[in-house]
C-alpha cells in the first residue's frame, strides 16, 4: 500500500530525504525535467519557511519503501489574477505509469493546495490527459523570454 510524505515548512525533510525527492525526480521527469540544481531550489522554496503566502508543499508517494510518484507545488503569493499555487512538478516511476499514481499524487495535491492550480504541460506530454480528466483547462499559451 502506498503513503503520502508530506514536506513543507512545518514537515521538514531531512537531508537525505530532499535529495531522495530531487533525484527521482530528475530521473523520472525525463524529457520534461530540469537540471537537477532547479529541481533543488523549487524544492527549496516549497519547504522554506516564510509567510503564509509563499512556499508550497512536495509530496512524495511511496510505496514498499521506494519512491513511486513526486510532485512539487509552490506558492504563487497571488490569487485571482494568477492562481494561487503552480504545480511545477511531477513525476511518476517510469515502472509505475498506467498504474493510477499520477492520479493519486494529483488528487492530493488538489486536495492540499489553498487556491486555484496552474501547471504548465507540453502538448505531447501523455498526461495532459490525466490534467484535463482532473479539470485542468488550456487558457492561455506559454511565451517566455530567456534572458
Amino acid at each position: 500500500m502506498a503513503n503520502f510524505k508530506i514536506f513543507n515548512k512545518i514537515s521538514k525533510p531531512t537531508e537525505k530525504e530532499k535529495k531522495e525527492v530531487v533525484a527521482f525526480l530528475f530521473q523520472h521527469l525525463q524529457e520534461y525535467g530540469d537540471e537537477i540544481i532547479d529541481i533543488g531550489k523549487c524544492f527549496d522554496f516549497a519547504v522554506k519557511d516564510s509567510n503564509e503566502k509563499l512556499g508550497g508543499f512536495v509530496l512524495a508517494l511511496v510505496e514498499n519503501g521506494e519512491i513511486m510518484g513526486a510532485t512539487i507545488v509552490n506558492k504563487t503569493g497571488m490569487s485571482g489574477y494568477i492562481p494561487e499555487n503552480i504545480l511545477v512538478y511531477i513525476a511518476v516511476h517510469e515502472n509505475a505509469r498506467g498504474k493510477g499514481f499520477g492520479k493519486k499524487l494529483m488528487n492530493k495535491a488538489i486536495e492540499l493546495a489553498d487556491g486555484d492550480i496552474a501547471l504548465h504541460v507540453e502538448p505531447n506530454n501523455p498526461a495532459k490527459i490525466l490534467y484535463e480528466k482532473l479539470g485542468f483547462e488550456s487558457k492561455y499559451l506559454e511565451m517566455r523570454l530567456k534572458k
